[in-house]
């Protein structure tokens, strides 16, 4: 088969590799579209690529292995590749793991639910797993003002919506040009509020605080980064009560500013690969305490209920943009992520479209 590699330079190469055989557990699948994410960019530089990209897929099961009971040849599925696999989604096959593959109905497009996994998940792991707040099937009923920072972004914006379905409120959100269509997102009716990060670093932690306190609140114990970039765990930092957590997705290493950050500010890493752990890291306190569920069941629950939602209708994908050319589009593609071109959108690809 043919598969898409992502070289350092972000240039894309075409390179024939065997069709993967699943694996215990796992599920082959027909890509029909393939979606993207900033990873897909700074992978390969971080790695000195060449890297296969896609993490995220929709496509039809082509065959299981061992253990898979749910899915069979033919079933229209949306799956989440696993970071180490040699195949990427951006090819014509690839495997995905039983637990984080969910079957789609078929008014649901390939399209949009190739916008959902790696970026919702991230949300679910940052919000539920990182912060602790309630998850949707226990909402709150007091107020528990949340700060995301990326409001357009996709793990910003999933991280908004599953708020909402925890019924958290206020939410704070911190977006760009990204504006317009973050504003479709929140709830002004229960104190929600956005702050533009264009007027800079300062202005962006004065328009938090003012929003904060239009709702009786001097700070927020949760702040989910959905950026981790240009000063903005200083940002979230200061708007943080004590006791409260950041959370961002990028390693405090990655971030020049990082030196600035108080050793007294709890800062925790979200780690979207936490849904692929059977069992919970060395040294945890649940690993400890010999604690049976983990990552893993945490990926399963939510990749069905979140299709269960766009299925019903109170959930919806990120908007996206198909690109022209199919899996050929994938290297321009990128290069606008990384130049930051893109804004509260996902570029997805039709496989059928690519000229091989």
């Amino acid at each position: 088969m043919k598969q898409v590699v992502i070289n350092t330079d972000l240039s894309t190469t075409t390179v024939e590799v065997p069709i993967p055989k699943p694996g215990p557990h796992e599920v082959l699948i027909k890509v029909v579209v393939a979606g993207s994410n900033p990873k897909d960019w700074k992978y390969p530089i971080w790695t000195n690529g060449p890297v296969p990209g896609g993490d995220d897929v929709g496509g039809i099961v082509e065959a299981v292995g061992e253990g898979v009971y749910e899915f069979n040849k033919g079933d229209r599925v949306v799956g989440y590749r696993y970071y180490q696999y040699p195949t990427g989604g951006h090819a014509e096959y690839t495997v995905s793991l039983d637990f984080v593959t969910s079957k789609i109905p078929d008014h649901v497009s390939f399209e949009e639910a190739a916008t959902v996994p790696l970026a919702a998940f991230t949300s679910v792991v940052g919000l539920y797993r990182v912060l602790g707040l309630p998850q949707p099937w226990t909402p709150t009923t007091k107020r528990i003002p949340l700060v995301v920072y990326g409001a357009a972004s996709a793990v910003g914006a999933y991280a908004i919506k599953l708020a909402r379905l925890s019924n958290i409120h206020p939410i704070i959100g911190v977006v760009g040009r990204g504006k317009d269509f973050a504003e479709t997102l929140i709830d002004r009716s229960k104190g929600d509020d956005l702050v533009d990060y264009r007027g800079g670093n300062s202005a962006v932690v004065e328009g938090i605080k003012a929003a904060l306190a239009k709702n009786g609140f001097e700070s927020t114990d949760h702040v989910f980064d959905a950026i981790s970039e240009h000063g903005s765990l200083l940002d979230s930092a200061a708007v943080l009560s004590k006791g409260g957590r950041v959370t961002g997705v990028l390693p405090l290493e990655m971030e020049p500013r990082a030196a600035e950050l108080s050793k007294d500010v709890d800062w925790v890493l979200t780690r979207v690969s936490d849904v692929f752990e059977t069992e919970w890291l060395e040294g945890t306190e649940e690993r400890k305490q010999g604690v049976a569920t983990a990552g893993k069941d945490l990926g399963f629950i939510f990749s069905r209920w979140l299709i269960k939602g766009l299925a019903e209708g109170w959930f919806k994908g990120h908007p996206y943009e198909v690109v022209e050319g199919g899996l050929n589009g994938v290297g321009g593609a990128i290069k606008n992520l990384k130049e930051g071109k893109a804004s509260a959108i996902k570029y997805v690809f039709r496989v059928e479209d690519t000229e091989w």
